[in-house]
């Protein structure tokens, strides 16, 4: 069945993404991930190319590019060059750490911030989750107090993708009495702002040249005017922009499944055994058939979820929906694929083995798939109540 999601205008942005891809990421991919740290210097150059901040307003250096099939282009191409690493970083920056800023910032904020964002110059991060405090954001530590025009932090982060690279980090802070809702704010705090350090850049399963860090605030004195949006209304906040990072990461799967999907396709009409392709025989039929059904399937789903963030309507519990099961399915897929390439599936030398490595946390990220569960079943619940 045909997919209408994508038309001549995401084509043509395909090939600038494939050409920058080539030109600039996969040549120096290996290095990178041997280093355990992408280059910065790509940012600048993804910046150059129009690949980050394309909703940005124009005023302040981007694309205004709302339409999310562009960023879905970006997924697609990434995955199918097998620079998983680098699209992490690329993902975060753009679909989690910009909106903040750009839905909340004050104009003087976006004037300071956006420009370096979308240029890649300055690179951002999010900064919620905590050693003692997962998925609830509710038991979060972190406080800022306010002393004259200043807020002192302290605590600490952990898990927060982009964390060595970043220049400007949306801190998750306790503003407020107690462990209600109206007691968190989303506070800037920018690198090289005293008491706050890069404790250390976290060592993965996979996604070795993405940087994943501990942050840790010790008296950081930020102005009040790092505050976004009233303070006290961060949880609101969080809860109004993850959906848009649950479907950035539900996008990621699906571009990641398919890629392994035409990778192993080839792979298996290409290697032969007792005489034939390895593609022909009816495990390997059955096996391609399967995947074949539920990519098509999904992609129907998540298709319908991106044109209906486009349109200002995806809810929370839709985007759960689309993050839990292209992830699992992602999951699956990778594993069968790996399977389907013998013991060559194992060797990362083959784009499979390393999705197979890198491709584990995404059903974790984000929000687990136990938490999108939670969510779904809540509402259910919820409506379940209603008609009774």
């Amino acid at each position: 069945m045909d997919r209408e999601l994508f038309g001549d205008d995401h084509e043509a942005y395909r090939d600038t993404v494939r050409k920058f891809l080539a030109k600039e990421v996969v040549p120096h991919y290996e290095q990178w991930e041997d280093a355990a740290l992408i280059d910065r210097d790509v940012w600048r150059s993804a910046g150059d190319t129009g690949v980050l901040g394309l909703s940005v307003p124009e005023e302040y250096g981007g694309a205004a590019v709302l339409d999310y099939r562009f960023r879905y282009v970006v997924c697609e191409e990434v995955a199918r060059s097998a620079t998983t690493s680098f699209g992490v970083g690329i993902s975060l920056h753009d679909d989690v750490a910009i909106p903040y800023i750009q839905d909340l910032g004050t104009d003087q904020q976006k004037q300071r911030w956006l420009p370096g964002m979308a240029a890649g110059t300055s690179i951002g991060a999010v900064a919620m989750t905590e050693p003692g405090a997962g998925s609830d954001l509710q038991a979060v530590a972190t406080a800022a107090v306010a002393e004259g025009d200043r807020y002192v932090l302290n605590g600490s982060k952990t898990f927060i993708t982009n964390g060595i690279h970043a220049d400007v980090v949306v801190v998750v802070a306790r503003t407020g009495q107690g462990t209600g809702s109206r007691a968190l704010s989303l506070i800037v705090v920018e690198d090289g702002t005293p008491g706050f350090s890069k404790a250390r850049k976290l060592r993965k399963v996979g996604l070795a040249g993405q940087d994943t860090a501990e942050l840790v605030f010790s008296d950081v004195r930020v102005p009040r005017e790092n505050l976004l949006g009233a303070a006290g209304d961060g949880f609101r906040q969080l809860m109004l922009h993850l959906p848009l990072e649950r479907l950035s990461v539900a996008v990621t799967a699906m571009a990641g499944a398919r890629a392994a999907y035409e990778w192993t396709l080839q792979y298996v009409f290409d290697r032969r055994a007792f005489g034939k392709p390895i593609g022909t025989f009816q495990n390997s039929r059955f096996k391609l058939a399967e995947m074949a059904t539920e990519l098509d399937i999904t992609d129907a789903y998540v298709d319908r979820a991106v044109r209906a963030y486009n349109d200002g309507v995806l809810s929370a519990v839709d985007a759960a929906k689309a993050k839990w099961w292209a992830t699992e399915l992602q999951k699956r897929v990778v594993d069968t694929c790996l399977q389907l390439h013998g013991g060559y599936g194992y060797m990362l030398e083959y784009p499979i083995a390393r999705a197979y490595r890198d491709n584990r946390i995404q059903t974790i990220y984000g929000g687990t798939t136990e938490i999108m569960k939670e969510i779904i079943g809540r509402d259910i619940e919820k409506t379940a109540s209603r008609r009774s």
